[in-house]
């Protein structure tokens, strides 16, 4: 970021990625920040929570149980100086209903009552970033109704339960892709279908009649690298990148090999319940592998500084290609002037209290 001079960037850990990461905000924010005063970073910061989801099964069973689980994980989340936070209601979409307003009415009503508690509780001077989504990454793709629908009775709602309160800044919507790719029986990664004409057109529409930035993009890192430099063509708002830097990680020459198989012989055995009946070794490590960093995170942390250093200028050189066709770079003059940096007062009880 400083060698490109950019700005435009952002830190996520998703309510999944808490749980198999065994990270909580507090960890994610003090590591960020720790590396950024190390590297000599100044300016903003972004740190975001992704993917703030209701289970729609869960929610089936008691509604209010998970909604107050969502509303302690948001809790935990500011207190970690997560001033971003996407919620993700979108499970909650029933496409057996008539029309595309009911359809997305859980979506949006219970997405407005989230947004609600977040207003109540952000600091002082600053206004969280909040984002929708209005398609299940990995479902049918969206389209401009179900798009109009959730935005427009989102705002009413909004508007008639917290008048004045700021609405979301950005919409995730399905366009074809699934998290971490889909993978073949060798271990592969299937080659995705990604519709752009849907994400050019949902992000220009969210910009131009609702305010928003656009639309965000999730599910992107496994798409083929000649695919990257569209989405700044098409001016998405946001796209997310995870699952290729793990599987770099996993798949470097540097990574020690006998580390790697107890990894993999780790979770073969404790997650065995989860391996598919049509799911070959090769599928089931690939999906499940991303648990080995939460179950070995003590060792992960462990390893030399040579090969920590190593993989970490393997995957600088990733980050390279994505801040350049991602149109990343030079992006940092842009942020000072239009992000205010406000001095957060910290709340020991409240991070003592998020971190338990």
């Amino acid at each position: 970021a400083i060698k490109s001079n950019a700005g435009a960037f952002i830190f996520e850990l998703a309510k999944s990625e808490m749980s198999y990461t065994f990270q909580e905000p507090t960890e994610l924010s003090t590591v960020i920040l720790a590396a950024a005063i190390k590297e000599g970073f100044t300016g903003p910061v972004f740190i975001q929570g992704d993917h703030f989801q209701v289970n729609v099964k869960n929610y089936a069973q008691d509604p209010k149980k998970e909604i107050a689980g969502l509303k302690n994980l948001i809790q935990r989340g500011i207190s970690g100086g997560f001033y971003n936070i996407d919620i993700d209601t979108s499970t909650l979409v029933d496409l057996s209903k008539p029309n595309v307003v009911e359809q997305q009415r859980a979506n949006f009503e219970v997405g407005v009552e989230l947004t609600q508690y977040i207003r109540e509780l952000e600091p002082d001077g600053v206004t969280i970033s909040v984002g929708g989504e209005i398609g299940e990454v990995g479902k049918e793709n969206s389209n401009e109704q179900e798009l109009r629908a959730y935005l427009d009775n989102f705002n009413e709602l909004l508007e008639k339960n917290r008048s004045g309160a700021t609405t979301i800044s950005k919409i995730s919507i399905q366009t074809g892709t699934s998290h971490g790719g889909v993978p073949l029986p060798d271990g592969s990664v299937a080659e995705v279908n990604l519709d752009f004409d849907t994400l050019e057109n949902l992000s220009r529409i969210s910009r131009e009649d609702y305010g928003l930035a656009g639309a965000v993009q999730h599910g992107a890192s496994t798409l083929p690298q000649d695919l990257f430099h569209k989405f700044a063509e098409l001016e998405t708002a946001e796209i997310h990148l995870a699952t290729d830097f793990q599987n770099m990680i996993y798949g470097s020459t540097l990574f020690p090999a006998d580390f790697k198989e107890e990894i993999y012989t780790h979770l073969r055995e404790k997650f065995v319940g989860e391996k598919k009946s049509d799911q070959t070794d090769e599928q089931f490590i690939y999906k499940t592998r991303k648990k080995g960093f939460g179950e070995f995170k003590s060792r992960f942390w462990g390893l030399s500084n040579e090969i920590r250093e190593g993989i970490g200028k393997e995957l600088e050189t990733k980050m390279d290609f994505l801040f350049d066709k991602l149109a990343v770079q030079n992006t940092k003059d842009a942020v000072n002037k239009t992000v205010e940096q406000v001095p957060i007062q910290p709340n020991l009880e409240n991070e003592i209290s998020a971190s338990s």
